[in-house]
């Protein structure tokens, strides 16, 4: 992917990884639009970059998607890339969870419903520019899951599925469809503090830049990039030892 010339959609923006590629897709050249739940977040991001376009969008709702679409059609009909980034992690015990299934709606809803129903929204604008791709977050979870958080994991290995099939119906198109695998980076999801021990957001980052820019189209790093590439005994054994803390 040439990542200095493109008018780049990314979900989750404001924060985390969406944040960090946001800031290097910038620095590259790209024109980029970012959206998230929180004004106040979106706010901050406009003052550290007034060239950044924002969008208070909340993709775990049907309605606000469609939206976001129409919105884009209108506004940037120039976007030719959709990074969906956005993404909630819940920590539980399921057999212990007296946790109203509403909570588990929602980490479903923005975690997989979102990025499916996007990325179908946006397949025939995107099929009218030369070159454009559909960029799908996931996780280093989604080939060994973390038990400590089941939704999750299963959210992300659903997403990683989903998007093989994606690129496979969209190979003869002009849309490129990507895969970026994080490993547990320190930011702030599932809650301030949980990922201290990840590695750093900055790093992750531009090894995904480097990734895109050689034109992969699965690309993990660190531990995710291990577990990618793991055999069934591997994954076996990946899981028993990261999951005995939990």
């Amino acid at each position: 992917m040439n990542t200095s010339t493109n008018t780049v959609l990314i979900t989750g923006g404001a924060s985390g990884i969406g944040w960090a590629l946001a800031e290097r897709f910038l620095q590259a050249g790209s024109q980029v639009i970012i959206c998230g739940r929180r004004a106040d977040k979106l706010q901050e991001a406009q003052q550290k970059y007034p060239q950044l376009h924002t969008r208070q969008c909340d993709v775990g709702q049907a309605a606000e998607r469609v939206a976001l679409l129409d919105w884009v059609r209108t506004e940037f009909p120039q976007v030719n890339v959709l990074i969906n980034n956005a993404g909630i992690q819940r920590r539980m015990q399921l057999a212990d969870s007296q946790d109203d299934w509403s909570e588990s709606q929602q980490e479903i809803a923005i975690n997989l419903e979102a990025p499916l129903h996007l990325a179908t929204l946006f397949i025939p604008h995107l099929k009218q520019h030369p070159q454009s791709a559909i960029v799908n977050v996931t996780s280093g979870l989604a080939f060994v899951p973390g038990a400590f958080a089941p939704i999750y994991s299963a959210t992300k290995a659903a997403l990683h599925s989903f998007t093989m099939s994606l690129r496979h119906q969209l190979a003869n198109t002009s849309i490129e469809v990507i895969e970026l695998v994080p490993p547990a980076v320190n930011t702030d999801l599932g809650g301030p503090g949980l990922h201290t021990f990840g590695v750093p957001v900055g790093d992750f980052a531009d090894a995904m830049m480097n990734g895109l820019q050689a034109g992969a189209t699965e690309i993990g790093y660190g531990t995710s990039e291990t577990n990618r590439m793991a055999s069934r005994p591997e994954i076996d054994a990946i899981f028993a030892r990261m999951n005995s803390r939990f």
